[in-house]
């Protein structure tokens, strides 16, 4: 029987950041690891390379990022088709929001992480929103399916745009963190912090992480366990003016007085937050609107437990493996933080949970819900 061919678009690993890059890297890498006997993969770029340039990325100079987008349309729009075309594959699949706006004669499979650009429009530049969105939906010409990371993300695609494809689930993974070479003390003589002595936050300061809410509710922490818990607060600014709450996190910081015990590191190379993860007292994600929650799944393989907000795509993926507050409110944020303080049975129970939650999600399943579905088109 002929192989099935998909032909998978990688262009956007050079810029892509977070979430999708972990997307795009573990399906590549579930790829490499679970050959198939029904289905054959052709990448438009090496993955390796393409995560490795360096050209676009960081905080470039403005003619750069405009060049960046003219280049990134030109291949969506015009160099994509035609690769695609000459590879003979019978399915497109597209990472980033974006396929080319052809009608092309074969599928087109697009991700769309989530619904924020329709959700919080007034977190994004307007122009930008009225150049992307058009464009995503043009990307859906012809036959196409859409694919989110959580039903939670599904229902608000549904209620918030305009789509009229079919909406398929698919669960992502986690990235496999490296074990780090070097040993935890450099990093704890660098922020001044001991094993189990730290909440941990990985991510971006985009507004909707509600990172000020747990600045404050670790303030309580503070008085109430006088320097006993530090707050480690693990990433890069928002990824735009519109979504960047970092100077409001830092004026929350400083007006709480707690500067000495809250650590703001930037960006860390993955073997060292892998080794805040094994170290960390807990695991705190407060954010107000999540397509799946990535950190959720790397906090609970590395044995930690996990407090969420009671956003739905949040409660989704942990189960009944997190501690849950009500999104926004410090004060039951920081009674959930106080309560693993107190009680290390509750903290043993939800390592337990979050050990066998976490199972659910890995590489090989992530790859054969996508391979299921390549099957069914």
């Amino acid at each position: 029987m002929k192989k099935k061919s998909v032909f998978v678009d990688l262009f956007y690993l050079n810029t892509a950041l977070t979430g999708i890059k972990t997307y795009m890297s573990e399906f590549c890498e579930a790829v490499k690891e679970n050959p198939s006997d029904e289905i054959s993969y052709i990448f438009s770029h090496d993955p390796e390379k393409q995560m490795r340039s360096n050209f676009y990325k960081g905080n470039v100079a403005y003619w750069k990022k405009l060049l960046y987008h003219i280049h990134y349309f030109m291949w969506k729009q015009i160099i994509l088709p035609i690769k695609f075309k000459q590879s003979g594959a019978d399915i497109l699949l597209c990472f980033d929001f974006i396929a080319p706006a052809w009608p092309l004669s074969a599928k087109k499979l697009v991700v769309i992480h989530d619904a924020f650009f329709w959700q919080m429009p007034k977190n994004y530049n307007r122009f930008w929103r009225a150049y992307f969105i058009p464009l995503i939906y043009a990307g859906l010409r012809g036959q196409s399916i859409v694919v989110t990371t959580s039903i939670s993300s599904k229902k608000a695609l549904e209620k918030h745009t305009k789509l009229k494809q079919i909406i398929e689930v698919i669960y992502q993974c986690p990235k496999l963190l490296p074990e780090a070479k070097q040993a935890f003390g450099k990093l704890a003589d660098k922020y001044g912090i001991a094993p189990k002595s730290y909440f941990l936050h990985v991510g971006s300061f985009d507004k909707r992480k509600m990172i000020p809410t747990l600045v404050t509710a670790f303030s309580i922490i503070e008085k109430k366990y006088q320097g006993r818990f530090s707050l480690l607060l693990v990433g890069e600014r928002g990824l735009s003016k519109g979504l960047d709450d970092y100077d409001n996190v830092i004026q929350t910081i400083n007006e709480k007085n707690i500067g000495q015990q809250v650590k703001v590191t930037g960006f860390l190379s993955d073997e060292e937050v892998k080794l805040l993860y094994l170290n960390a007292f807990a695991y705190v994600f407060p954010s107000s609107n999540e397509g799946f929650g990535i950190p959720i799944i790397e906090a609970m393989a590395n044995k930690i437990p996990v407090i969420i907000s009671n956003q739905e795509a949040l409660l989704e993926i942990a189960g009944e493996a997190a501690l849950i507050h009500e999104i926004g409110n410090a004060i039951a944020l920081s009674e959930k933080m106080c309560s693993l303080i107190e009680n290390e049975y509750l903290i043993t129970e939800l390592i337990e949970k979050g050990n066998k939650r976490c199972l659910d999600f890995n590489r090989s399943s992530f790859l054969r819900n996508f391979e299921d579905l390549f099957k069914r088109i």
